[in-house]
């Protein structure tokens, strides 16, 4: 298959068991179900772009020959419709027939499966029960809690955590030695940094910013993702601590104008700053109430403006209870 011109995320998407960087204990553990041919029924459920598709996808490569995957393998995603018709209907179908020249069981793999209808995993659940000796089921979902516990019973569950730098860093290195990327350390920390964790996202902030830039530096990471840069979240808490209140709100206004930065992004970068900062703990404590109470009106709908004022009214009443609070001492 040719691959050149995909996305980085799918042209470097790990085929085979041994291509994945991550969950080593649970990559030895389904290579043990695959080779005795008792693969139960499982529920692969954390983050995004930690592994957890590319690891059944690899699985089922191990299983199955190029011309039987086809046949073999039930592959439906977020984009298709997992209503209770499409699981009496496409789901069924597929599991209550028998291959009658191939040996083996077939594998249904529902990805993001935590987007289903409570309707829907019910049926499914009776369809699992009816099917189990000829079909396999694998659901994957981010969110554990919205998979209904009779699901969950009927699954052997792996929790796929983020990835760690180092082995985020290996991959990298492979990609841009193999893409030929101009990137800095810097770069390389910066898509670490904002990646969290997730691979995926690392591929395509590595992808977006080498196309837009020709080289990755981390300038160029936070200029390209719109995400604060180290120095601006620095000058916005030397503002918020210091200057008065008008004047703080002005320039951090100002800032977010020229270098277009949301303010929801603005809170995650501040909030990992309070924690930093040696602030008395009951200080602590109503900063990040506050903060949090912010981000709260902000995912309502609120005006970016009003809730600057806010978060920078907060730090000002903090500054102001630590100055009293050392006068009295």
């Amino acid at each position: 298959m040719e691959r050149v011109n995909l996305p980085w995320v799918e042209k470097y998407r790990p085929r085979e068991l041994s291509d994945l960087i991550s969950h080593q204990d649970i990559l030895a553990t389904l290579g043990r179900f695959i080779s005795e041919s008792r693969l139960p029924h499982l529920l692969l459920y954390g983050p995004p772009g930690t592994g957890k598709t590319s690891t059944i996808l690899a699985c089922a490569r191990r299983m199955y020959s190029e011309k039987e995957f086809n046949s073999m393998v039930l592959e439906l995603n977020a984009s298709d419709d997992r209503g209770i018709g499409i699981v009496r209907g496409k789901i069924l179908s597929f599991a209550s027939t028998r291959t009658i020249f191939k040996s083996g069981f077939k594998l249904v793999i529902l990805d993001e499966a935590d987007a289903m209808t409570k309707d829907a995993q019910n049926a499914l659940r009776r369809i699992i029960e009816k099917f189990t000796e000829n079909t396999c089921f694998c659901l994957i979902c981010n969110y554990l809690s919205n998979i209904i516990p009779a699901l969950q019973s009927r699954c052997t569950r792996f929790r796929f955590g983020p990835l760690s730098a180092d082995q985020m860093r290996e991959r990298l290195e492979y990609v841009v030695k193999e893409e030929g990327v101009d990137i800095t350390e810097g770069g390389v920390k910066a898509v670490l940094n904002l990646s969290i964790g997730d691979m995926r996202r690392a591929l395509n902030i590595l992808q977006s910013t080498a196309m837009a830039y020709g080289g990755v530096t981390e300038e160029n990471v936070y200029l390209c993702t719109g995400q604060p840069q180290l120095s601006d979240i620095m000058n916005i808490m030397t503002w918020m601590l210091n200057e008065d209140f008008i004047t703080a709100v002005k320039r951090i206004s100002e800032l977010k104008t020229l270098r277009g930065l949301a303010l929801h992004d603005i809170l995650t970068e501040v909030h990992l700053f309070v924690h930093k900062i040696d602030f008395p703990q009951h200080i602590r404590i109503t900063i990040l109430d506050n903060i949090a109470e912010v981000e709260e009106r902000l995912a309502s709908g609120t005006s970016e403006k009003i809730q600057l004022s806010s978060l920078v009214a907060a730090f000002q009443v903090a500054r102001n209870t630590v100055a009293r609070d050392s006068d009295q001492s």
